[in-house]
């Protein structure tokens, strides 16, 4: 079984900066593509950014210039820096992680999510 604890969420004014970061745990093999995504009330979940075992990012384009994304395949741990952050960026982020156990099943599994609140 593979668990992920994001942390990091919390109230921040408009043009301020959070960084989320997001642990994978457990029965691991390897960790593939990992991403962040959000969902706003009333709103469907949304990507906002990944990126693959090799490092390749991409963005959903409200936050790119932004938001970044990046990774420490040795702590099995994906960030999302969030600057000049926007009161529509309020939403819960969730983690996404994909990859493989070491009896070489595939997993893809969620956070249990992180608000951010972006308000003065």
């Amino acid at each position: 079984q593979v668990q992920l604890v994001e942390s990091g969420g919390g109230l921040v004014q408009p043009g301020g900066s959070l960084r989320l970061p997001c642990v994978a745990s457990g029965n691991i093999f390897i960790v593939l593509d990992m991403g962040w995504y959000r969902q706003a009330p009333g709103k469907q979940r949304e990507l906002v950014a990944a990126i693959t075992s090799g490092g390749t990012a991409n963005y959903a384009d409200a936050v790119k210039g932004r938001f970044t994304i990046s990774r420490d395949n040795a702590k099995n741990t994906v960030y999302l820096q969030m600057n000049s952050l926007k009161p529509e960026d309020t939403a819960v982020y969730y983690c996404n992680v994909q990859g493989l156990t070491r009896d070489h099943y595939r997993f893809d599994v969620w956070g249990q999510g992180t608000q951010v609140t972006v308000s003065s």
